[in-house]
């Protein structure tokens, strides 16, 4: 009878344990878990203030670079810059002009592909040799990954939480790479449905008429009550989880 007792002591042990753990590796996950049960990015957040951020994707090009900059200094705004490997190791100067000025240091890939077809190993890779690359021209480490083309499965933002990055999306899109004159980019963001509290932007360092239309638009963001932050002060850092529309909350 004894023996009995023990071994069903044992079982229920590892039962416990195992639910335990369970009950562990979906909290460690809620971060990124869905209604659905699928891993999402952060497209934007719930916060109760008017905070949203404007974010870049540099890639390619670096004309208006100093245009951009300048137009964020002179309106006292913070932004976020995801940079390619390629254009980090090209442009070094504008990755220093951008540390210094105080804006966001964030990955945007080593090669800029479709990493939803890549391994856990290779999007790792890619990330890891991008954050080295900063690291060495600005002694700083980052945080923020945003995906090439927006595009992702479970396997990429696995990787990236377990480099200690944060996977960041948008909700608003300005679609400034087509060439849009700057009047359609003022709309497109400014009088966009999805605008609100916790609002991503997305524009490009290399639109034909970003550098353009980038003072109207912070302006006009201002006077609606918005307050600009970079996307490092946006986000929550920890006990949140994501729902089904990507959105983070607390």
């Amino acid at each position: 009878m004894k023996k009995v007792i023990v071994i069903m002591s044992l079982v229920l042990l590892v039962l416990f344990s195992f639910l335990g753990l369970e009950a562990y590796e979906k909290t460690a996950m809620s971060a990124y878990s869905t209604a659905k049960n699928r891993l999402l990015p952060i497209y934007s957040v719930e916060r109760e203030d008017k905070k949203i951020s404007i974010s870049f994707d540099a890639a390619w090009g670096n004309e208006d670079t100093g245009r951009i900059l300048k137009t964020l200094k002179d309106n006292d705004v913070k932004a976020t810059f995801f940079m390619t490997g390629g254009w980090v190791e090209k442009y070094p100067d504008d990755v220093k002009a951008i540390s210094e000025a105080g804006h966001d240091l964030g990955n945007h890939s080593e090669n800029h592909k479709q990493m939803s077809k890549l391994s856990s190993k290779e999007c790792k890779e890619e990330i890891q040799i991008v954050h080295d690359k900063v690291k060495e021209i600005t002694g700083k480490d980052m945080e923020l990954f945003r995906p090439p083309y927006g595009d992702y499965n479970d396997t990429l933002i696995a990787a990236v939480s377990d480099l200690g990055y944060y996977p960041i999306q948008w909700n608003v899109d300005s679609l400034d790479w087509k060439g849009y004159e700057p009047d359609v980019l003022i709309r497109r963001i400014c009088d966009s449905k999805e605008l609100g509290s916790g609002t991503i932007i997305l524009m490009h360092n290399g639109g034909k008429h970003t550098a353009d239309a980038l003072d109207a638009i912070i302006k006009k963001l201002k006077s609606l009550g918005y307050e600009l932050v970079p996307i490092s002060e946006l986000i929550y850092k920890k006990d949140y989880r994501i729902d089904e529309r990507g959105r983070q909350i607390v």
